[in-house]
């Protein structure tokens, strides 16, 4: 593993560089490539259009390439990112950032090639990389002495150790695997609704104070806890007995959800997309509860379709909020979402929605799974595109509000 202080202090060395200055520049950058290229590779799979067979069979590969590779990228950014924020402690930064960047690339490439030994550096190459994560966040929070976000810390062990097992897999069978990608979908889910229920209010209520409206999104409290302490419950017993009767309460999760949002005055951010999607990447998780606890009790979709709700919905959506809010804010840019950010919220929308209807285009694999796919990777394909310039470039202005700040 790299020394967790190397890269620190050292502005001489990165001045040059600005995709080494802070987390979110690498890896929101590396999670913008991944993921629609990890997309592709499995359209393959589908269609046998690969000369290959990797470790992981195509679904098995699929999940573990969006959700450890790709989501695991956008966490990296974004945790590279808060937690200096959170401890006033320096970022990692230079050396050590391109040192890690290099742990989290060879899981990616070993990942796709079948055979014992590339599955075996594929596992150690991840298990380096979230292990090295895991142990800087928790490092700085515990030094710190920023308790409130050590809850955060011990998500991502929890997502390490479920990287790990669906790595061993192929050594050890499919129940080892499916249990470590449940796990990791999981603490996502976990951490969308942790997160994602701080920034949300936070930003907009910053927002509304900006522009003088009132009234503001309803302060922390008894609400959010419940909601919280019954989704870690939901969480927990799925992961218990995946099969098994926890339709009733992803139905009620679902409902404890929305009834959170709808007192983060939602409606007065539609003239901001870039508040606005944060609201909706938070309502996917409400709407995936419904649609999933139905499923699960015999309604509706088909619960591997409805799943995609919290997938496609609510991981794509508040990823790429993250993604395009720090983006800007971190580079000195207006935090205001112009067309090519709209148009990328627009896409990763529409992808899911489409997935989700998936099961009305019958066998055609093409509108029930191509187009879909089209429009969600594309989502990031565009911000690579146009977001890429940014990240590469030097900031504009110094960093001078907390509003753009992940709390």
């Amino acid at each position: 593993m790299p020394s967790l202080s190397a890269g620190f202090d050292r502005p001489s060395r990165v001045a040059n560089r600005p995709v080494l200055e802070n987390g979110f520049r690498l890896f929101f950058l590396a999670a913008a490539v991944w993921l629609p290229a990890s997309l592709v590779i499995w359209l393959l799979l589908l269609l046998r259009g690969l000369p290959w067979t990797p470790a992981l069979d195509g679904l098995a590969w699929h999940q573990h390439a969006a959700l450890f590779g790709g989501i695991g990228a956008v966490m990296a950014g974004f945790l590279l990112t808060a937690v200096p924020s959170w401890t006033g402690r320096p970022a990692l930064r230079g050396a050590g950032l391109l040192a890690l960047f290099l742990l989290w690339l060879p899981g990616r490439l070993f990942g796709l090639f079948g055979g014992g030994a590339a599955a075996l550096l594929a596992l150690l190459a991840d298990a380096a990389f979230f292990g090295t994560l895991a142990a800087f966040a928790s490092r700085e929070i515990l030094a710190s002495g920023n308790r409130r976000n050590l809850p955060v810390a011990l998500l991502l062990g929890l997502f390490a150790a479920g990287c790990v097992l669906a790595r061993l897999e192929p050594f050890l069978g499919p129940t080892v695997g499916g249990f470590g990608r449940h796990l990791g979908l999981a603490v996502v889910m976990m951490l969308l609704a942790l997160i994602g229920g701080r920034v949300t209010p936070a930003f907009t209520r910053n927002w509304l104070l900006q522009r003088g409206r009132r009234p503001l999104p309803a302060e922390w409290g008894v609400w959010d806890k419940l909601t919280l302490l019954f989704w870690a419950a939901t969480l927990l017993v799925w992961l218990a007995f995946p099969f098994g009767a926890t339709g009733i309460l992803f139905l009620v999760s679902g409902a404890l959800h929305l009834l959170r949002l709808a007192r983060w005055r939602t409606a007065a951010t539609l003239a901001e997309p870039l508040v606005f999607v944060l609201h909706l990447g938070y309502a996917w998780l409400g709407i995936g509860g419904l649609l999933y606890g139905a499923a699960l009790l015999g309604y509706g979709l088909p619960p591997s379709t409805a799943f995609h709700a919290f997938t496609a919905g609510a991981f794509g959506t508040m990823t790429l909020a993250v993604m395009t809010r720090a983006s800007l804010g971190h580079t000195g840019r207006p935090l205001t979402a112009d067309r090519t950010t709209s148009t990328i919220y627009l896409m990763v929308t529409a992808g899911a929605v489409l997935r989700l209807l998936a099961s009305l285009w019958g066998e055609n694999a093409l509108l029930g799974t191509g187009v879909p796919a089209l429009l969600w990777g594309g989502a990031y394909i565009l911000f690579a595109l146009g977001f890429g310039p940014i990240l590469l470039r030097p900031r504009l202005t110094p960093v001078n509000s907390r509003e753009d700040v992940e709390r």
